[in-house]
């Protein structure tokens, strides 16, 4: 923790003790109405949900890494529910809530998650809101640098943070989203791990598809390979199409069709070495499903990199199968950008070779 107090936490910590996310804190938090009634601003911060369960903490260590190596504040949201009687009956009528200790059990679950990263010394802000906190995440998402999640891996994104809405987060937000699962973090996020600068596995993937938004998430997979000084790989995979394609009139030359491809892939790396041009960029064109090529990446890779919808995707699903197919499954750390202009993709024209290729990377 650094010595510069936040608006979040109590001042003046005795002599000896450890800073905590105190009471009075929480309380005025809490007190204040939640996100409903004040703007929520995370300029420059990583923003991580925090409930108490593994799976957060997971995240949360992930999002303190992160931020000690991107010198940014972690700012942790939780959320509760204040219902307004807790129980009735016929002779003993209506038991109100005890708020008092609604607000010392935040502060415990709070105090409790930063004493698990305190070792990296990043800065911890906190937001505590009532109701579903998925409105709070999103609307930090606006300013933040980077939003991180957990989940159980290989199971669904099942923290009772988020619950139901887990995967419309990632495909709403307006930040990257990283989701961590859980048995990642317990194997490589140890004391000192966390506390590391080094690289834990072999570099940066992303999946490219030939959309937009594959585009985007290769610019910015690319910064992230530059920021962690890891190699990146472009990774394009081609579903089996036999079965796809036997109502076809006409035989397809697939050894044609996979040539065209790698012209387009090997295209796609020179655009994005032209921007980068100091970091180390490789492809990859495999055979098979997707979903089952990257996340076999996410088993050997630091970081796989996804777009929230590629091509094939329907206009009104955010987040595309491939991606919730990838999330759902990821045994590693799994970033989802969000789609938005970069005028740097207006130049990958400049790098075609063909006036006419049935795909680009």
């Amino acid at each position: 923790m650094t010595d510069r107090p936040s608006p979040d936490r109590e001042e003046g910590p005795a002599e000896g003790r450890e800073p905590t996310l105190g009471a009075e804190a929480v309380r005025r938090r809490v007190l204040s109405g939640g996100g409903q009634s004040r703007s929520l601003d995370a300029t420059g911060e990583i923003v991580v949900g925090v409930d108490g369960s593994d799976q957060s903490l997971g995240a949360l260590r992930w999002a303190a890494r992160e931020g000690r190596r991107r010198s940014r504040p972690v700012r942790m949201v939780t959320a509760y529910s204040v219902p307004v009687f807790s129980g009735s009956g016929f002779d003993t009528g209506y038991a109100t809530v005890d708020e008092d200790a609604l607000v010392q059990g935040v502060e415990e679950l709070l105090n409790h998650a930063a004493d698990q990263v305190r070792a990296t010394g990043v800065e911890l802000r906190a937001t505590v809101e009532t109701g579903d906190p998925s409105s709070a995440l999103l609307e930090l998402s606006r300013t933040a640098e980077l939003m991180v999640l957990g989940s159980r891996g290989r199971g669904g994104l099942l923290g009772r943070l988020l619950g139901t809405v887990s995967t419309a987060v990632p495909a709403h937000a307006q930040c990257p989203t990283g989701v961590v699962p859980l048995p990642w973090a317990a194997e490589h996020l140890g004391e000192e791990q966390l506390t590391s600068t080094q690289a834990l596995v072999e570099g940066v993937v992303v999946g490219s598809d030939g959309s937009t938004q594959a585009r985007t998430a290769m610019l910015h997979a690319a910064e992230e390979a530059q920021l962690l000084g890891v190699p990146l790989t472009v990774v394009c995979a081609l579903p089996p199409v036999s079965g796809a394609l036997a109502w076809m009139p006409t035989a397809v030359d697939f050894e044609l069709m996979f040539d065209d491809v790698a012209r387009a892939l090997r295209g796609g790396v020179a655009w994005l070495q032209s921007w980068f041009p100091d970091l180390e960029i490789g492809s990859e064109l495999a055979d098979g499903s997707p979903v089952q090529v990257l996340v076999e990446q996410t088993r050997r890779n630091r970081l796989v990199v996804l777009g929230t919808r590629g091509r094939g995707g329907f206009a009104g699903m955010l987040l595309g199968s491939t991606s919730q197919g990838v999330l759902h499954n990821a045994a590693g750390p799994v970033l989802i950008v969000p789609d938005r202009y970069d005028e740097r993709i207006e130049t990958r024209k400049d790098f075609d070779r063909d006036d006419v290729r049935p795909w680009d990377v």
